[in-house]
């Protein structure tokens, strides 16, 4: 596919009270999903976190780092790894953009899962390959808004907007109807390897590498994954979510702003703080 055929959509303002977050079923199963190996190559860009800063674990994939990398790689061709449930929409889109503005061929590939966000920024390659046994997800916009009815009012332009772009990015690459797009994001869709290709999301697949044999630091990792999918799946923000987290792992507060704290059950999340402690 020609740079020249991607769909461009125009950058939107970010509402200051929106706060971003990956969607509870896309970190469920990333938090299944076996960590992927780095690559060696240098003009390869792994991306294997949420989208967006992370001030909990001092990761997550943003715009800039992905600008730095595109500058080290220069003008030659470029292959993307994806495994992520998706998260800053606005990050993503922004990601998708710098890719699409690379003057090297993209290659993409989805190395377990390229969910919400991520899917987006999977649609900048001029080639999509995913691993058999990875996801594609597509949905609309999500998000926390914290404030009163006229912030509810301006982000819910905001999710509009940024539905209506990702529709058209989803149509430009697929050739499906904007309406048939519509429909699977509105049911949420995971699409297998075999499925994205049907849909023209996908242009193929290749056999993955074999994941990272589990450390202790791995198997740490994924069960803060699994702890923080459980917590966003019952109603809990995300900046919750980070503190309870940091408070399970004795790491120092670095996040932002508090939310209402969500209804959850004390004995569930009691019960799997005893399990990442011990």
């Amino acid at each position: 596919m020609s740079k020249l055929s991607l769909h461009r959509p125009r950058a939107l303002e970010r509402p200051d009270s929106l706060q971003w977050d990956a969607p509870s079923h896309a970190l469920e199963r990333w938090a299944d999903m076996p960590q992927a190996a780095e690559a060696d190559d240098p003009n390869t860009i792994s991306i294997y976190d949420v989208i967006g800063q992370d001030y909990w674990s001092g990761g997550g994939f943003t715009a800039k780092r992905m600008a730095a990398a595109l500058r080290a790689v220069g003008a030659s061709d470029v292959t993307v790894n994806i495994n992520s449930p998706g998260g800053d929409m606005f990050e993503g889109l922004a990601i998708y953009n710098l890719l699409a503005e690379h003057p090297g061929a993209v290659n993409v590939r989805v190395m377990g899962l390229a969910a919400s966000a991520a899917s987006v920024i999977a649609m900048a390659g001029d080639m999509i390959e995913m691993g058999l046994g990875s996801f594609l997800m597509i949905h609309n916009a999500w998000g926390v808004v914290v404030g009163n009815q006229n912030d509810m009012r301006e982000a819910a332009d905001v999710f509009a907007q940024f539905d209506s772009a990702m529709a058209d990015i989803y149509v430009h690459r697929s050739g499906a109807s904007k309406k048939d797009v519509e429909k699977w994001m509105d049911a949420e869709t995971f699409m297998s390897a075999g499925d994205a290709i049907e849909k023209g999301l996908a242009t193929g697949t290749f056999a993955a590498p074999a994941g990272k044999g589990e450390t202790k630091a791995s198997a740490d990792l994924s069960a803060r994954r699994r702890l923080d999918a459980i917590l966003a799946k019952q109603g809990m923000p995300r900046t919750e979510r980070r503190k309870l987290l940091r408070e399970a792992t004795g790491m120092r507060d670095a996040a932002g702003s508090d939310t209402p704290r969500a209804v959850i059950d004390p004995a569930l999340v009691a019960s799997l703080i005893s399990t990442l402690r011990s």
